[in-house]
């Protein structure tokens, strides 16, 4: 047994990091840029800090396990929080200058709850996790409120509300599961002394459903483009990754307690078939979209049934790939959406006509786009095409032959929305040569993750060795 202090050291200095940036605020008065790259900055080392300080043990009693699975899911969210607010400063400077800390909290404390949901073996440490990184992202939700363009405020309400009434139905999914669950063993402690029966399959498959909002899973996924939309853009990068990754965490973590792995044959077709719901709906409705946030959001639906093929083959290989692909689309759509904000704080709108001649007038973000939509789509040699090849492989070994097969086609139907977005982007006639400016921050959140895409997608290995390793860890702990 370790102390919690030892144990949760990462988390509190988030914590830490999160009171400071409040406290320099209303002492200090910071204005500009500064307290953005400061906050940066901090995380950063605490990222350093996860690969040199040990960190790995039980807290007393067991409620929360620190190993190999905690750490992985730990630096992808504190990577996604530093790109995200990386890719957020100048827009807070010019539009939100005077709400600066607010924002930096907001996105600290619910990172906080990210980083608590893979290790928690306590239903209580589960459910103070899932809400404490839900709450905040309902208020950030609603920060474009003056984002320049003129439906800016009703948008952005609608974001809020509607991130806010599906959060609020997760939660409610997830809590009537639980009691069932708890009510059924006697303890709070996840999975001890629940036996199957109806009512244990009924409370797991109401966590399923509650979980399956967060993901964005189809038919939990009404939100997510009228939030995409409406919401930030800068926000949305952070917003389309991280819950989604701590959604899986605690998903796996959960369905490990009641044996799921073990016997996936009880519960593999429910996966499987949201699996293959997502995937169709995805990528299906992605075709006819105009606005680019909008085509990301069913793109992202499409994207987590990728995901939840590998998890249902119910395999360590299976279910490290799944840690690989989350960690793939981390770096390709953080960025995508961040070349998407600064090419629409340029060109008037985040309209794929808008988008119109982006490469003439930049060279770089055209670029960028191009390799990004490429890693989405799947195509060789970026770290895309190995997280889809990974999958669909993993699947495979485990007989979901048709899935595969349905996922394969689908995949290949997502091509057409990727490369229309491209062929705006390359072949249309812009109304406008004036080059496109962007703010340094931006400009290095977005290099950050074209490096991470390319060279990840020419060396997969480091990546590949820590899902395994994290991988391995969650199966030991079974």
């Amino acid at each position: 047994m370790n102390s919690w202090i030892h144990v949760l050291s990462l988390d509190l200095a988030v914590v830490a990091i999160a009171a400071a940036v409040m406290l320099v605020d209303a002492l200090l008065s910071l204005r500009g840029k500064s307290l953005g790259w400061l906050v940066v900055a901090a995380l950063t080392g605490v990222l350093a800090a996860s690969f040199f300080v040990d960190v790995v043990g039980v807290t007393p009693h067991g409620a929360y396990v620190s190993d190999a699975w905690v750490l992985f899911f730990k630096r992808v969210f504190l990577v996604a929080a530093i790109l995200g607010i990386l890719g957020s400063i100048d827009w807070l400077e010019q539009r939100a200058s005077r709400r600066q800390a607010e924002y930096y909290a907001l996105v600290l404390f619910s990172l906080v709850g990210m980083m608590l949901l893979p290790g928690a073996r306590d239903w209580v440490l589960l459910v103070v996790a899932f809400e404490l990184m839900g709450v905040p992202l309902y208020v950030l939700a609603g920060y474009a409120k003056n984002d320049g363009e003129p439906d800016s405020p009703k948008l952005a309400a609608e974001a809020a509300l509607k991130l806010f009434v599906t959060g609020a139905a997760s939660s409610t999914f997830t809590f009537f599961g639980l009691a069932l669950l708890v009510g059924l063993s006697g303890s709070t402690m996840i999975g001890q002394g629940v036996q199957p029966s109806p009512l244990a399959s009924v409370g797991l498959l109401m966590i399923i459903a509650g979980f399956g909002f967060k993901l964005g899973a189809v038919p939990f996924h009404f939100w997510v483009p009228d939030t995409y939309q409406g919401a930030p853009t800068p926000f949305v990068s952070f917003l389309s990754v991280a819950p989604k990754a701590g959604g899986l965490a605690a998903l796996c973590v959960i369905l490990m307690s009641t044996g799921w792995i073990g016997s996936h044959e009880l519960w593999g077709p429910a996966i499987v078939l949201l699996s293959v719901a997502s995937m169709a709906v995805g990528n299906l409705f992605a075709l006819p979209q105009t606005d680019s946030r909008r085509l990301l959001g069913f793109s992202g639906i499409a994207q987590i049934g990728y995901v939840l093929i590998a998890l249902a083959a119910a395999t360590e290989q299976g279910l490290a790939m799944a840690l690989f692909f989350i960690a793939a689309y981390v770096f390709t759509n953080l960025g995508l959406f961040l070349v998407v904000h600064a090419a629409a704080e340029n060109m008037g709108g985040h309209g794929i006509a808008q988008m119109s001649g982006l490469s003439r007038r930049s060279p770089w973000l055209g670029g960028a786009l191009l390799v990004f939509l490429l890693s989405l789509a799947g195509i060789p040699f970026v770290i895309g095409f190995w997280a889809k090849l990974f999958v669909f492989l993993e699947a495979y070994r485990a007989g979901l032959i048709v899935p595969v097969l349905i996922g394969i086609v689908l995949a290949v139907v997502g091509l057409f929305y990727y490369l229309s977005v491209a062929r705006s982007t390359f072949m249309a006639e812009g109304t406008s040569d004036a080059r496109i400016h962007s703010g340094l921050a931006l400009r290095a959140a977005i290099g950050i993750c074209l490096a991470a895409v390319v060279l990840f997608g020419l060396w997969p290995d480091p990546l590949v060795e820590g899902a395994n390793a994290a991988a391995r860890a969650f199966m030991a702990g079974r």
